[in-house]
């Protein structure tokens, strides 16, 4: 099991097994921080009654350690972050210790004494940590394939889980797309004891609290500016702690250019900076806009161009790593840049995810916020509840008619059902293609242990992906009921598309090339003051991430502040049109997973074979759910 992660730790391993041989831990180490082998993993305290395994990283250890050795602890390594979380542990206790540290984690914490194991996963969700339970006990693993490996876990999909994947590009935590394997969601606490008592617990949430919004909102802007750059750049600072090189993804847009102008001010030497782009779709790179900021900050600057014969033969490789569908093609720009930076010598590199969300970044919101406001409202608030079946049938018509209209007639679908109209900055195929493209009835409802149900409630009641979306709006509700649309919407974000997608896009394509990435923009202190930030307060006009703009005037050139925003993506359009295109219409239909009848045969062969619209995206969604069963199920 331990060994089927070498790539997330090739500089070590080790092991601990109880003495009565019901508890094992393992770790496989990628050396960052304290490079001894004192720091190697699991860690025990004094008197080996308390044992830890972890990924990822503490940013505020130092200060942890400080105030433990006050407190009468005895450290055995020189400044490994893992040692004060098996100290905290005994000093303050588990709810405390997790209010304490700071960082990007997935913790296993195994308490001899009493008999206990916690699992906890960071407040954000940058680190995966996955479970199941077994006749012997529970098995947990950063890695679905860890898992896996115990032959005593069967492999198949989980229905409602994929059904959920086919609207938002991944599955909604704590569902993954294996039946009986589950994730822990950010923010999370899971306990396990030995009598196989299990209870789960939310440490951290993504809504600020009533102290912390009334406290922000009677800021000026020039206070909102002030406090974000004063927080960003503590948390590029906190992100600097490491023993070994790291560097920065540059695409010369605002996020990633912060990364470098702000990391350039605490290092010794050259940052290093590395983009990717395409060699026959130029329209789409940013190497002159990475460029420049190279060389107003001296960076040791690292290119790579690719093209569609790479993306074809790292495929194989894609589906691996994911270890369930992650239907986000830029998987694929993302792993060669993350092999540039790894190849250079690289261990840490600094991303730019996690701005979006909290400061109105992606061009498209600006549409949503208008839909809401004016056709969704209308529909919603004054259609008589007869009119509104009459506009419910209407949308599926034009959908069932006009495919090609499918998102307008979905507006008003799900205005005249009273369904809240953003559900996440990304959605694949909307619930009336859903309707059209797969058979319900071969959707069994998910079978989730019952100490797991509260970890999204409704979302396994029913065929029904709104639910998810439910679930999120009527926690929201009850912990903030003055809160704005924005805010709702970035509240979603936060619990679905960023910790389960682009998150997770990072964290599996990063650690294959033994890579860690870090997310300075996800600093939960900043992640706290963004979100209790009105939203007239963060639009102004046209302009997007207008507060984050204005507080890094100054920090980065105004032109490149104020440019149009590109995106990091990838041609996959054109590239369907091709060779490309043919294998991947082949390869779905002839999948063991189509002919277990989840879909309308008729539609999917249609869907597969046209070439107007957003085809290839419900193209690629497909290639990567079958090629995904293919290889882990058959």
């Amino acid at each position: 099991m331990r060994d089927t992660m070498v790539h997330r730790g090739p500089d070590g391993c080790g092991h601990y097994c109880s003495r009565d041989g019901s508890v094992g831990l393992g770790h496989r180490r990628l050396s960052i921080l304290d490079l001894a082998t004192s720091a190697n993993q699991p860690m025990p305290n004094e008197d080996k009654t308390v044992w830890v395994t972890f990924n990822g990283e503490i940013y505020n250890h130092a200060g942890l350690r400080r105030e433990l050795k006050a407190a009468g602890h005895t450290f055995q390594t020189d400044h490994s972050d893992t040692e004060v979380l098996v100290h905290g542990y005994e000093e303050w206790g588990i709810d405390s210790l997790m209010q304490r540290i700071e960082g990007d984690y997935a913790i296993g914490l195994w308490d001899e004494r009493q008999g206990q194991l916690f699992l906890i996963r960071d407040r954000i969700g940058v680190k995966p940590l996955y479970f199941t339970l077994t006749p012997r006990g529970l098995i947990f693993a950063s890695e679905i394939k860890a898992i896996l490996a115990d032959p005593q876990v069967e492999r198949d999909i989980e229905p409602i889980a994929m059904y959920h994947y086919l609207s938002f590009f991944t599955t909604p935590a704590p569902l993954t797309m294996f039946k009986g394997i589950f994730k822990l969601p950010p923010g999370y606490c899971l306990q396990f004891k030995t009598n196989r008592s299990l209870k789960t617990w939310r440490y951290w949430n993504a809504i600020p609290n009533e102290k912390e919004r009334f406290s922000v909102q009677a800021n000026s802007e020039e206070d909102h500016i002030r406090e974000i750059r004063k927080r960003l750049i503590a948390s590029v600072e906190k992100r600097m702690m490491a023993d070994v090189p790291l560097g920065v993804f540059l695409s010369g847009g605002v996020d990633s250019s912060t990364n470098v102008a702000l990391m350039s001010r605490y290092m010794d030497r050259p940052v290093d900076t590395f983009t990717v782009g395409f060699k026959d779709h130029t329209n789409l790179n940013e190497f002159d806009y990475a460029n420049r900021i190279a060389k107003q900050f001296k960076t040791n600057h690292h290119e790579i161009l690719i093209d569609e014969h790479d993306m074809q033969g790292y495929l194989d490789a894609l589906i691996y790593s994911q270890d369930e569908p992650i239907a986000d093609w830029v998987c694929i720009p993302l792993y060669f840049v993350s092999k540039l930076a790894k190849d250079n010598g690289m261990t840490v590199i600094q991303v730019g995810e996690g701005s979006d969300e909290q400061f109105c970044g992606y061009r498209n919101y600006m549409g949503h916020l208008w839909i809401y406001n004016h056709p969704w409202q209308i529909l919603n608030k004054y259609a008589p509840h007869f009119l509104s079946r009459i506009f419910a049938h209407g949308a599926k018509w034009i959908a069932n008619q006009r495919p090609s209209l499918t998102r307008y007639a979905e507006v008003i679908h799900r205005a005249a059902y009273n369904r809240e109209h953003f559900w996440t900055g990304a959605i694949a195929f909307s619930d009336l293609a859903k309707e059209r493209l797969v058979k319900k009835e071969m959707f069994p409802l998910a079978n989730i242990p019952e100490e797991l149900s509260n970890l999204l409630p409704n979302a396994y009641l029913e065929t029904d992906s709104f639910n998810v979306i439910q679930s999120f709006n009527q926690d929201l509700e009850s912990n903030w009921p003055d809160h704005d649309i924005l805010a709702r919407m970035t509240y979603n974000e936060f619990k679905l598309r960023l910790p389960e997608l682009l998150l997770m896009r990072v964290d599996k394509i990063t650690m294959s090339v033994s890579l860690e990435a870090r997310v300075p923009f996800l600093d939960h202190n900043l992640v706290e003051y963004s979100t209790a930030i009105p939203m007239h307060e963060k639009i102004r006009g046209n302009t997007a991430k207008y507060l984050l703009k204005k507080a890094v005037e100054g920090i980065i050139p105004h032109d490149i502040i104020y440019r149009k925003k590109m995106g990091f993506g990838a041609p996959m359009d054109k590239w369907m049109q091709g060779d490309f295109g043919k294998r991947v219409q082949s390869s779905v239909l002839a999948s063991p997973l189509i002919k277990r009848g989840f879909f309308d045969q008729k539609q999917l062969e249609h869907l597969l074979k046209n070439e107007k619209g957003d085809y290839f995206i419900y193209n690629w969604i497909l290639f990567n759910l079958t090629s995904w069963y293919d290889y882990w199920i058959g």
